[in-house]
């Protein structure tokens, strides 16, 4: 039995261009989409430094509070900067791209405290000299009590975060000018 090939081209034509004709092949711009789509995925995550492990090259980070607080881990690598400060206990700020499956950290950051307008930093060095020359300041430590009683500054009275309301009245100076010295645990 003879087959005619003629009458099945149509339909191998057909059945090719379903296959292999018809389907999307990558471009540069499908690339480039995939990319910025990977790049939005990218975030900071804020919160507080729970666990690093230098052998795994992960940091686990707590971020946001009470029942919305969750633990995240991301990876680093030798191109992360600020690995520093990803210190247990710590605050910090880590941004991150989406590299794959995995989320790894580029820069990390302490987050801060942020001063109030007029309000400057006084360094170590600085203070040092206020205390060596008996200046008129009012030095104020907002650490809990007990860390307070463990240590605090010359002539520093406590005056904790939480109980600035009903201390500040008694322990702060009536006059305006006066300089104030506040001082916690930390940097943040």
């Amino acid at each position: 039995m003879k087959v005619n090939l003629k009458k099945f081209l149509p339909l191998a034509i057909m059945l090719s261009m379903l296959t292999w004709g018809c389907a999307q092949q990558p471009t540069a711009q499908n690339a480039a989409g995939q990319a910025v789509a990977e790049k939005q995925e990218a975030a900071d995550y804020k919160g507080k430094i729970i666990g690093v492990s230098k052998k795994a090259k992960t940091i686990s980070i707590e971020v946001g509070s009470g029942d919305k607080a969750k633990v995240i881990m991301v990876k680093f690598d030798d191109n992360t900067k600020g690995i520093e400060f990803a210190k247990n206990g710590e605050a910090a700020t880590i941004a991150w791209e989406k590299r794959g499956d995995d989320q790894v950290a580029t820069v990390i950051k302490p987050n801060l405290a942020k001063l109030p307008e007029g309000v400057t930093e006084i360094k170590p060095d600085e203070m040092k000299q206020l205390l060596d020359k008996k200046a008129d300041v009012v030095i104020i430590d907002s650490r809990p009590a007990k860390p307070y009683a463990q240590s605090h500054l010359p002539n520093a009275v406590s005056m904790p975060v939480d109980e600035y309301a009903a201390k500040a009245p008694e322990l702060l100076p009536k006059e305006k000018d006066k300089l104030l010295v506040f001082y916690c645990g930390g940097y943040t």
